[in-house]
């Protein structure tokens, strides 16, 4: 009975319920939005180290990401190939270089050096030419995402790296950069040319342990064989590369407070249509009032209301969002929406709705019944 009041009170003005929808909609879409930009990029700060196989990251100390990095010595690698319970161990570089593009202009790209025959890293999502391709001297494989800032046209195309000739002989799909420096991947060599390295030099080594071997135990072995290095699995370098790009440079708190800012918005915007919708009904919950209708019935009938507009407001919002973001493709900030921020959002639409539904109730105690009468 109250569930179909309530649905009456929201049907009977059609252009009320659209207004108190879109308030919805609007506070869905926002937090969505937002959320799940931070979590994108969140998760683009530390793709390298997360499509990596590797299971321990040896890196220069004071090392805070995996971008930045001081030169390393290949002796570490070896180093670590005499520990047991390591099975490979294999060269990492990055390092940022001047790409001068073909119209003449320059841009900023993170080179990445891996071993072509690895199966520790490189690139993933390849959509056109060999990873083992990257085994010739002086070729790169970039991002068909970045192509058109690079002035990249065509495969086999002709740039300059810093100076240095490179063939671009391949495209992956979706790698996307958080620092906007597009990653370009190279061989371990092609990469040392273009970052001007020693040939005895790399910024990190990837270990990957043989099967069952106790983790904990040989990171703490390999830190104490390894003098001058940070020895880190790859979830903590993962977390360490997260936190440094999203907290210590304030872009990941810039997104946050504008997930909160959208909260506070969506929450007012909320509660003033709803509160306008019950007010426009005070003379029927007066006359339910006056009727004898207690309390316990009169605030089911709002929270239903309430209710009733969180789900509607939510399907309607995350199919805006689903549909944005299909619409934007590749070329927007990747927008991450896990279920569990799925559910998390829809939980917190639920509570604006009740909240702002507490809020109404408090008006219509207060009505005096016989205002039905005059």
């Amino acid at each position: 009975m109250t569930l179909t009041l309530a649905l009456r009170n929201l049907l009977h003005d059609r252009v009320r319920l659209a207004v108190t929808l879109t308030g919805v909609v609007f506070a869905v879409v926002l937090i969505m939005t937002q959320l799940g930009l931070f979590l994108g990029f969140a998760a683009t700060t530390s793709s390298l180290i997360d499509q990596a196989k590797a299971d321990i990251w040896i890196v220069p100390k004071g090392t805070r990401n995996v971008d930045q990095a001081a030169p390393l010595s290949e002796r570490r690698r070896y180093q670590a190939l005499s520990t047991p319970g390591v099975a490979a161990a294999e060269l990492f570089i990055t390092e940022f270089a001047r790409w001068q593009k073909p119209d003449g202009g320059v841009e900023t790209v993170l080179v990445v050096g891996f071993e072509p025959d690895s199966k520790l890293a490189g690139p993933w999502n390849v959509v056109a030419g060999k990873v083992t391709d990257l085994k010739r001297p002086g070729t790169v494989l970039v991002d068909e995402l970045y192509a058109e800032k690079l002035g990249v046209t065509a495969l086999g195309q002709i740039v300059e790296i810093q100076g240095r000739r490179a063939r671009i002989i391949g495209l992956t799909h979706g790698i996307r950069s958080f620092t906007q420096s597009p990653y370009i991947f190279a061989s371990v060599k092609s990469a040392r040319d273009y970052a001007m390295l020693d040939s005895d030099r790399a910024k990190h080594v990837l270990v990957k342990l043989v099967e069952g071997a106790d983790r904990e135990a040989i990171k703490a072995e390999l830190a104490e064989r390894l003098q001058g290095v940070d020895v880190y699995t790859a979830e903590e370098f993962s977390s360490r590369t997260r936190f440094y790009w999203m907290f210590t440079t304030g872009a990941g708190l810039a997104l946050l407070v504008a997930s909160v800012v959208g909260l506070i918005v969506g929450f007012v915007v909320v509660a003033q249509t709803l509160y306008a919708t019950t007010i426009d009904h005070l003379r029927e919950f007066g006359t339910l009032r006056a009727i004898g209708a207690g309390r316990r019935y009169i605030n089911q009938v709002v929270i239903k209301q309430a209710l009733l507009s969180a789900v509607a407001g939510y399907v309607i919002g995350l199919t805006v969002f689903l549909f944005a973001r299909y619409v934007a493709g590749s070329a927007a900030p990747a927008m991450l929406l896990p279920w569990q921020l799925a559910v998390m959002v829809a939980a917190l639409t639920v509570a604006m709705c009740v909240g702002a539904g507490l809020i109404c109730i408090r008006k219509v105690m207060k009505l005096d019944p016989a205002m039905v009468f005059k």
